[in-house]
């Protein structure tokens, strides 16, 4: 019963969460996709560059971002803090729990496709033979902590 009571506690608290932050958004947020302003993410292997849609990844609430990678591109292991909503725009984007690689077909997701990762779960992404851009929801402030720490490209900054 206890640990009843705790989950709805904890889901009552996370929504009231996402509420809060919902709520400072006083005006609509309309982006058009040629008006995107794509940058270099140095906290990726190299190659990938990124834009926010809404709030930003460093600071408290929620943060809408894309990523656009290269073709046949990895993601080392790593992990993150908060929970990951993540969509594929366009290509093909695969995800694995843990540190290796799934080359199985059914790993990979084409656009539309839909993953989400708890908080502080190791996993691996790749992408297919095509350019890829995902899209990602959550709340922040976020960060990604890598298995290895020499596969952490802003060590070599």
């Amino acid at each position: 019963m206890k640990a009843l009571l705790l989950s709805v506690a904890l889901v009552a608290f996370s929504g009231a969460a996402w509420a809060q932050d919902t709520q400072q958004l006083q005006e609509p947020v309309v982006v058009q996709s040629e008006k995107l302003s794509w940058t270099p993410n140095r906290s990726l292997p190299k190659g990938v560059v990124s834009t926010s849609l809404l709030g930003e990844s460093n600071k408290p609430g929620i943060y809408v971002r894309r990523h656009k990678f290269p073709a046949n591109y990895r993601i080392p292991p790593h992990t993150h803090p908060d929970m990951e909503m993540v969509t594929v725009i366009s290509g093909s984007l695969g995800v694995a729990k843990g540190e290796k690689y799934s080359m199985e077909p059914a790993a990979m997701l084409t656009a539309g496709g839909f993953f989400a990762m708890p908080a502080k779960t190791t996993h691996v992404v790749w992408t297919g033979p095509e350019e890829t851009v995902i899209e990602v929801h959550s709340t922040s402030p976020t960060n990604i902590d890598y298995a290895n720490p020499a596969d952490d490209p802003r060590k070599a900054q």
